[in-house]
């Protein structure tokens, strides 16, 4: 039998530790009393597994580790030294950077710059993008999974955006588009600081596949960020996607057989338009949506991609 490894980590993006925490192996993530960004440890509403367990950060230095397993800047900057040991540090490390390069699109190097760990990015887009010099590279595209009772319906005339803190996050983030977009079409906006953008607030991510059915596209107006989970776990229901050709989803869209993409703001809210006036054609895209999301996004693919991945760097 393979061993069942011991990963150190931390909580970094909820969804994706709750995908990620799907690979065979046990997960320690660690925590401070306080619970602040980075160290939530095993909290907040999502379903963690048996396999998923609360570390403190003052007992870091006493476990044993197969893997530490990087997920932000300071966590490798900064944090490694304050809370790992020496011997620990030596262990196998793996880095995954969940985003584009901020300060240039194709020029900036990245943090970590050591042929001694294994730099995951989640999209190919990404990893184009990055200047990640002498550090070894691979992609380890997203898997999501969502209730099996959870279907779209699409029955109320509206499209849906989820996005965390848009007003702040400005033009990156699309803030300006979905203004012009539900100046025209009827859109309701959904995530953290939701309501400070005239939203709804936010929705729990178990809870969001079926808060999501009713609507009858999903509407995506990010100018440059990775490929969000929200996406993936929108075409799983057998929803229809309308988004900006840019970053990895224009390998993710197809015009006419899964949605609608495109880089001109008006031609986009004219599809919108068209998917509000027909259910059916919003229908036969979803359907055509949620196939294209098995086959690429599957969590079992995903959940095996991962465990390759610790036996590479661990060789275990």
């Amino acid at each position: 039998m393979t061993k069942r490894l011991k990963i150190l980590t931390w909580h970094t993006h909820g969804s994706y530790l709750y995908y990620l925490t799907q690979a065979p192996h046990d997960f320690y993530v660690l925590s401070k009393p306080e619970r602040p960004p980075g160290y939530g440890g095993r909290c907040g509403h999502i379903p963690w597994g048996d396999n998923v367990i609360d570390l403190p950060v003052s007992e870091a230095k006493d476990m044993q580790f197969d893997c530490i397993l990087f997920q932000d800047d300071d966590q490798y900057l900064k944090d490694q030294y304050l809370y790992l040991s020496e011997a620990q540090r030596r262990l196998p490390r793996i880095y995954i950077e969940h985003d584009t390069p901020r300060e240039h699109p194709t020029d900036m190097p990245h943090p970590v710059d050591d042929p001694d760990v294994l730099l995951v990015h989640v999209t190919h887009f990404n990893a184009l993008m990055w200047n990640s010099g002498r550090t070894p590279t691979r992609v380890v595209e997203h898997g999501v999974m969502v209730p099996k009772d959870v279907a779209w319906r699409g029955d109320l005339d509206r499209g849906l955006v989820v996005i965390n803190n848009i007003r702040t996050r400005g033009r990156r983030l699309g803030g300006d588009i979905f203004e012009q977009a539900r100046r025209s079409i009827p859109l309701d906006l959904v995530g953290m600081g939701a309501q400070e953008a005239g939203g709804l607030g936010e929705v729990e991510h178990a809870q969001l596949p079926a808060f999501s059915a009713p609507y009858r596209f999903f509407f995506n107006p990010i100018r440059y960020t990775s490929l969000g989970l929200a996406v993936i776990e929108a075409m799983m229901i057998g929803m229809p996607i309308v988004a900006l050709a840019t970053t990895e989803m224009s390998t993710v869209i197809r015009n006419g057989a899964s949605g609608y993409i495109d880089t001109n703001v008006d031609t986009l809210i004219a599809r919108m338009q068209e998917l509000v006036k027909d259910r059916d054609l919003a229908r036969r895209l979803g359907e055509g949506a949620r196939r294209y999301a098995l086959e690429r996004f599957g969590i079992e693919r995903f959940a095996d991609d991962w465990d390759k991945t610790f036996r590479f760097v661990t060789q275990l």
